[in-house]
């Protein structure tokens, strides 16, 4: 006997036709176009084996089914589209070793932000472009940083990427010189090429990117002139060319970059004197030029930028005195001077700056006092360096206070061994007369201590 099927409620009929609608639009509104989720699912196979992709994210646009290193926008055709994509550091999606770069990118249309981390590590690989480009690409972050395998030239068709506000290329293997087109690029706000192998020069159109805040070209191969058009830079506030084999002078143009607050000149070919502008560089927090055979007075114009913190000028030929000037800069917390051709004395007044803890001035030919009193000189302990001196010495009531700095007491000889001995010939390393007062005394103190004894 059949038994009769229960026929449901006007009221749950009623829910029934009111909630299925409610699952079929936001069925719609999570899934992409399927074009789009194809060459996604293209691009993930190829680049990392963690998952099966197309198994575990069949729509990965939809709320609590995106998997890290996936981010999604709502595009004006109220669909989801892939924002973002990250790859090569946890929680994101490893890459494999036979992944190269995957040119499909390129074809998301809606893709704003692409970073790849240590991804191309074994077979050899190049940034190509697909055939058929988008005419208005989005995406506005392009990072590839830290590929071992990227190699060849950076290519003239990333200029068409024309929303691209941060270019970020840096730790790879790419060659050849940097192609004038990637200035035409007047989004740019970051651009980073450095650690790779790039050579030839830097080109003049660098001052086209007249909005661009950072510029690190540095660990290169670069020669040439800094180009003088740099000046043009106007709102840029970190640069570094270091490591490179740039030659010629710093160009006078570089005092109209107001907003600089970090340069890195080291380890170049640089010489010559500072422009006299660089006083106008207010900003300017930290100056590291070591290494240039630069064999001119030290700048004393530096000293006349309130909120500099570091100064770095080691090996580089520097002559003449340590400009006073530079004690009055009550924001410095590292000086480094060493192994240059430094003359006089030490200017008094640098233990009175509050935010010291470094201070190298070692393998000059500096002389005299030492000018610290035994609490800065407690202060920095080994971040003192004053070695390589012959005519610098301490007081001698400093000298059972602090640790070696690398420089002898006033009138002993200090070169043999940690208990040096009184020597009659150490007056002749005395640095003032009232070094020779100090061991007069001591002198005498000694002679009494032993008649005393006897």
């Amino acid at each position: 006997m059949k038994t009769k099927r229960a026929l449901p409620s006007p009221t749950s009929l009623l829910f029934h036709l009111l909630i299925t609608p409610l699952f079929l639009c936001e069925a719609n509104t999570v899934s992409m176009p399927p074009s789009e989720s194809e060459t996604l699912f293209t691009i993930m196979d190829s680049m990392s084996s963690d998952q099966q992709w197309r198994r575990s994210h069949p729509n990965p646009c939809a709320p609590g089914s995106s998997w890290p290193g996936i981010e999604c926008k709502t595009g004006p055709d109220r669909l989801p589209h892939v924002s973002r994509l990250d790859f090569g550091s946890a929680p994101n999606p490893s890459c494999k070793s036979s992944a190269s770069f995957p040119h499909l990118i390129f074809s998301l249309p809606f893709l704003q932000s692409v970073f790849f981390f240590n991804c191309f590590t074994h077979l050899p690989t190049t940034i190509i472009f697909p055939i058929k480009l988008l005419t208005n690409s989005s995406l506005q972050q392009l990072s590839l940083r830290s590929n071992p395998s990227l190699s060849g030239q950076i290519p003239p068709l990333i200029s068409s990427l024309t929303s691209l506000q941060i270019l970020t290329l840096s730790q790879n293997k790419l060659t050849g010189a940097i192609p004038p087109v990637l200035f035409s690029l007047k989004n740019l706000l970051h651009l980073d090429l450095s650690y790779n192998k790039l050579t030839g020069t830097i080109p003049l159109q660098l001052g086209s990117l007249n909005s661009l805040l950072g510029l690190d070209l540095s660990y290169n191969s670069l020669t040439g002139l800094i180009p003088h058009t740099i000046s043009q830079l106007g709102t840029l506030q970190k640069l570094d060319l270091s490591s490179n084999a740039l030659s010629g002078a710093i160009p006078q143009g570089l005092e109209k970059l107001r907003s600089l607050s970090f340069i890195a000149l080291s380890n170049n070919r640089l010489r010559g004197a500072f422009p006299k502008g660089i006083s106008k560089l207010e900003s300017l927090q930290y100056f590291i030029m070591d290494n240039n055979p630069m064999h001119a007075p030290l700048p004393v114009e530096l000293g006349l930028l309130p909120k500099l913190q570091e100064i770095q000028l080691e090996n580089s030929g520097y002559s003449g005195v340590i400009p006073e000037s530079y004690t009055r800069l009550m924001n410095l917390s590292s000086l480094s001077l060493a192994n240059n051709k430094l003359t006089g004395e030490i200017p008094s007044g640098f233990d009175s700056l509050p935010h010291v803890f470094h201070l190298n001035l070692s393998r000059n030919s500096l002389i005299g006092v030492v000018p610290f009193d035994s609490s800065f000189l407690r202060r920095l302990g080994k971040n003192l360096d004053l070695s390589g001196n012959r005519g610098l010495c301490l007081n001698p009531e400093d000298e059972f206070s602090v640790v070696k700095t690398g420089v002898g007491v006033c009138g002993r000889n200090v070169t043999s061994g940690p208990s040096p001995k009184i020597s009659q010939a150490s007056t002749s390393r005395c640095c003032y007369g009232s070094c020779l007062l100090a061991n007069a005394l001591f002198q005498v103190v000694l002679f009494l201590g032993l008649r005393h004894h006897r």
